[in-house]
């Protein structure tokens, strides 16, 4: 059979495909304008002594390397997230096996951060690059003006993949606010600790009293939903509103972040969440850059692991989806991860003889409590007594 290729020949189709795929490069891959970008550039012919780079090539390097593996990659990454069943990434450890693990029917990535952040505009392109639902928005997102009276109180479970076999959902929280930061560090370790599930009632000082009668109903069904133990948490943190804030002096914002990603309940097999930038389109190159560089060094972390700068909305407004490559291959990578690090984290299930053990130590705390007030009642019953006499 005759193909073009027999002769070093490229069919006119297959030449249109190069040429509109390297089209699409060059506008979307935003850190080749950057004044060190030269010097990166070397690294497809050179293999760099990677600890003598400095923070800004190890930055450009990783840049590279979603942008090579966006173009055979995101086929084969988004096919093993549609194939993912729970567990699926778990491998042996501690001589434990499979059947072993309390595995949960669906793993759960929890989505964190501060209003305006880009929670819900993640789960949107989630469900675009993942479910293939186009330009549909199916998470409620807050107007640019958002107010506190605006923002929906209630968690939402998001199943992405649009699939009745999905072997994972994603649930976009409320956003946390910096004058609450103390209470609302503490609703997250609730979350992350007790469980969360969809329609979940998220209220904090100063709310407003549940009046609506659609609201009320929400409330009251809520509790039929199933409870899901989170298994991986994702930090959604909008780099151009903390560029603004520190242009002005202000620290608040990268402190407040800092404190919401280094909260214990979040880590997870010791990893820490993964943190998502947003809105980085709105920064020049240097500036997205250096912000990037800034906000991984205050939370103390590499900026090239477990990071991800993910344009969730395109400049005309619409959602990035295939536009943008190396967005797409971008958000698939660190559910990829998230759900690595859950099936990581599962723990062995509890057999009979732990059942016991357990009940067991109930019974002793509740006799220690029983005879301590029986001792705290009778030396005070003493000590009446002998006042009396």
């Amino acid at each position: 059979m005759y193909r073009a290729s027999d002769k070093g020949m490229k069919s006119p189709l297959s030449s249109n495909f190069e040429d509109d795929y390297e089209s699409l490069m060059l506008l979307y891959c935003w850190w080749r304008s950057a004044v060190k970008f030269s010097e990166a550039a070397k690294f497809k012919v050179e293999l760099p002594n990677v600890s003598t780079l400095t923070p800004t090539l190890r930055l450009l390097r990783e840049m590279e390397r979603l942008a090579l593996m966006a173009r055979e990659g995101l086929s084969e990454i988004r096919q093993k997230l549609v194939s993912y069943r729970s567990g699926d990434f778990w491998v042996p450890t501690g001589g434990m096996k499979k059947e072993d693990m309390d595995i949960p029917p669906v793993i759960t990535i929890l989505l964190v951060g501060f209003s305006g952040s880009g929670k819900s505009s993640l789960v949107n392109l989630m469900y675009s690059v993942l479910g293939r639902s186009g330009l549909i928005p199916f998470a409620r997102t807050s107007t640019e003006s958002f107010s506190k009276s605006t923002t929906t109180k209630f968690m939402e479970e998001h199943n992405v993949l649009r699939s009745m076999q999905s072997g994972f959902c994603v649930y976009d929280s409320r956003g946390l606010d910096y004058d609450l930061l103390g209470e609302c560090l503490e609703q997250v370790s609730d979350w992350m600790i007790n469980g969360v599930h969809h329609n979940q009632m998220c209220l904090r000082t100063g709310d407003n009293p549940v009046s609506d009668q659609d609201e009320s109903s929400e409330v009251g069904s809520s509790s039929k939903f199933a409870v899901r133990r989170v298994n991986c948490a994702m930090v959604v943190v909008n780099i151009a509103e903390m560029f603004k804030s520190l242009k002005k002096g202000d620290w608040k914002p990268l402190e407040a972040t800092r404190e919401l990603f280094r909260c214990p309940a979040l880590k997870k097999c010791n990893e820490n969440p993964i943190l998502i930038m947003t809105h980085g389109d709105l920064l020049s190159t240097e500036e997205r850059i250096k912000m990037r560089q800034t906000v991984c060094k205050y939370m103390g972390i590499s900026e090239t692991t477990g990071v991800y700068d993910i344009v969730c909305l395109t400049e005309y407004g619409f959602l990035a989806d295939e536009s943008d490559p190396v967005t797409s291959y971008a958000l698939s990578e660190a559910v990829y991860r998230a759900l690595l690090i859950s099936d990581r984290g599962h723990i062995p299930k509890r057999k009979l003889l732990d059942w016991i053990l357990l009940l067991l130590s109930f019974l002793m705390c509740y006799m220690a409590a029983f005879f301590a007030f029986l001792s705290h009642f009778f030396s005070k019953l003493g000590h009446r007594n002998k006042l009396t006499f």
